[in-house]
Order: structure tokens, then sequence, then C-alpha cells
């Protein structure tokens, strides 16, 4: 049947090349110690597990069981997992393992939800289009820097009670229709850490989508003077820098067409 879920997926970033690192033992209890704690954290929230793949956790949220804040339990189990994530990262460094870090995407809409696979052996999961968008938008992570990257379908579900950062208008790949997208960075109540950092990164975004790359620029370079860390000005500044010397499509509409999957 079709519904409207939201679904979650979280993955390792760099997990090959840790795993090379560690003996078979070691990755297993890395592994294990990190699944339990987000999983943990995805049945606070009353979300389903759909699955693990490898290092990557599907969690669904509104099915079986109807939830009508399905979005909002998606976004504060992000944060929580981001959250628990810190505290293990100190932990693992203590005992000079390695700390992990992760990226998670989140989508909101129409999915068909029920039992699906073979005669002998079937699975309860989800399947459509939205649910592939938030397996892309969690990849979509690494392009930016950040950690969550939420979709406008689930930002408008969400908007008044956590904190984003509008990041992009994409043309995801197998998609028609560009789509908004969002950075998730807290609940409501930090709005006072974030304000000015959203201000001056949205002048900066304004001034990209206007074609006006130098004073764009300007702006995301003053946003690192005081967030040195941050991945989304860094991608903007030189995103500006090859737009001036590249052709591009005429009428520039902000769009950017995403190549990862």
């Amino acid at each position: 049947e079709k519904k409207e879920l939201t679904v979650l997926f979280s993955d390792i970033r760099d997990f090959t090349t840790i795993s090379e690192k560690l003996t078979p033992e070691e990755l297993v209890a890395l592994l294990n110690e990190y699944l339990t704690a987000m999983t943990n954290i995805v049945f606070r929230y009353d979300g389903l597990l759909d699955k693990y793949m490898g290092d990557a956790i599907m969690a669904v949220y509104g099915a079986p069981l109807y939830q009508p804040d399905h979005a909002k339990r998606a976004c504060l189990t992000a944060l929580a997992m981001m959250d628990e994530l810190r505290k293990l990262q100190d932990k693992w460094r203590e005992e000079n393992r390695p700390a992990l870090d992760i990226g998670i995407g989140i989508s909101t809409g129409d999915m068909v939800v029920g039992n699906m696979g073979s005669e002998m052996r079937f699975d309860y999961t989800v399947m459509g289009d939205m649910v592939n968008l938030g397996s892309r938008l969690e990849g979509v992570n690494k392009e930016y820097g950040t950690n969550i990257i939420i979709s406008e379908f689930t930002y408008k579900a969400v908007s008044d009670i956590v904190i984003c950062r509008e990041l992009d208008w994409v043309q995801v790949k197998g998609k028609q229709k560009p789509v908004k997208i969002y950075e998730l960075l807290g609940e409501k109540k930090d709005e006072n850490r974030w304000g000015d950092l959203l201000v001056a990164f949205h002048t900066g975004l304004s001034l990209y989508r206007e074609g006006r790359w130098d004073e764009a620029i300007a702006c995301f370079q003053k946003v690192l003077t005081a967030w040195p860390e941050d991945g989304p000005s860094r991608v903007y500044i030189e995103r500006c820098e090859k737009l001036k010397t590249e052709p591009f499509v005429q009428p520039w509409n902000g769009v950017f067409t995403m190549r990862a999957k």
C-alpha cells in the first residue's frame, strides 16, 4: 500500500579504508558498538529498523503503525545519532581506535510499504522514488562536508521545530525535477548558536543564485573566518571560482547537477 512516510539512511564515511587498517575481530567489535548505539536511538524515537546493509542503516518512520509526526521523529533521531557519535568518537580516540564519521539522509513522501520478496522469504520494507532520494541525500553529504541532509519535503514538515540551512537546489541523478536540500543543524532551542552562520551563508547563496560570483565568494569567505571548518562555504567558493571561468547553461538558474548516485 502507498503511505506518506519518512525514511532515514545512515552510512559510515570511508568505511573501506578504515576496515583495511583493522583485523576482522577489531572491525566487528567497532561496527557492533556503533550499530548498537545508533539502533537504540532509532528505537528511542519508535522508528522501524528496516535493515542493515553492511555499515549502513535504513530506518522507516510512520509504518507499520501510523505516526503523524514521522518526519519529526526521523530528524530527532538523526540529531541524537550525531550527539552519540561525538561521544563515541572521543572514546575511540582515547582507545587509539578509528573515530568513525557518518552521513545521514532523510526523505519524506509517498512510499509503497509492505512485505516484499520471494514466496520463500520476504521482508517488510518500503520502496519508491522518495526512498531512493533519501539514499541519494545520504551520499550527497560527501559533496558538502556535512553530516545530515534532508529533502525539501521533510523540511516542510519540520521547519517549525528544527534549525536548517538551505544548502542547494539540486538535480539528482535519475530525477527530472530539481530538489531543494537542507542541512539539519539542531533543534529550535539551539537557534542562537546558528543564527549568524545562517544569515551570512544565505546571503552568499542568494548572490550565487544571481550569478554575482565575486560578491558571493566574499560572503562565503566571511563565513569561513568565523567557522573555518564549514564545508558548504568551501564548496561554494570553489564552485564560484569555476563558474567565473567556465561557460555554463544560460540562463543561469542556480541548479546544481549531482554526479554521485
